[in-house]
């Protein structure tokens, strides 16, 4: 039995008493969660959280959303930028850097010597500074956010939520999703921080409101 058949055969077990009707959406909130309004800010609150794992953070107005893509390519010099289907025309700013279509998909080795990439995201929570993506339109496959050296991500005010159950009611369980919070990063034995060993070394999140 491998490891997998362990955590599967665990999981059924734990579900035997779970009705087939029964969603997600009909088991009842944990004791004291607090919903969004319970929170005066919950924008401000995620880009400090976020902030706190490292990542850039900035927020502004969607006229200029393309404009801190640019600010975020040239401050870390990048000279390619990968850019997934789906994602609007207008947010992708013009500059020295080539731009790197995936479609059709770019090969590992070209993902890996790519400088940045370019994404939306599917909802992001506040009190932990996270972005989920669910690679829908715009957000690309998963590898488009694992070797790039850069991932600048565009997380639209009115996707973000204050805690993780409210980001499940937002997203759908069947689609791969992947959660992010701040920049990829490990310790070594010596328990010294570095990063970029597991993905992004530079995470730059753009916070874009309605005006």
């Amino acid at each position: 039995m491998t490891g997998r058949d362990t955590v599967v055969r665990a999981v059924r077990r734990a579900l035997t008493d779970v009705p087939r009707t029964e969603s997600p959406d009909d088991a009842p909130s944990s004791p004291g969660h607090r919903t969004d309004q319970a929170v005066p800010d919950i924008v401000g609150l995620f880009g400090e959280r976020t902030a706190e794992y490292r990542a850039t953070v900035v927020r502004v107005p969607v006229a200029r959303a393309a404009v801190a893509v640019r600010d975020a390519l040239v401050r870390t010099g990048a000279r390619s930028l990968v850019v997934p289907p789906g994602l609007p025309a207008d947010l992708i700013p013009q500059g020295p850097w080539s731009r790197l279509e995936d479609s059709p998909p770019l090969t590992p080795g070209q993902l890996d010597a790519a400088d940045a990439v370019l994404t939306t995201a599917a909802t992001a929570i506040a009190v932990t500074g996270t972005v989920i993506l669910d690679h829908g339109p715009g957000q690309g496959r998963r590898a488009l956010t694992l070797l790039p050296d850069q991932h600048i991500c565009l997380v639209r005010e009115d996707q973000i939520v204050f805690d993780v159950p409210d980001a499940l009611g937002r997203i759908d369980p069947y689609r791969p999703l992947t959660l992010v919070s701040g920049p990829s990063a490990t310790s070594d034995i010596e328990l010294d921080r570095v990063e970029g060993v597991h993905g992004p070394r530079t995470l730059d999140i753009i916070v874009i409101g309605e005006t």
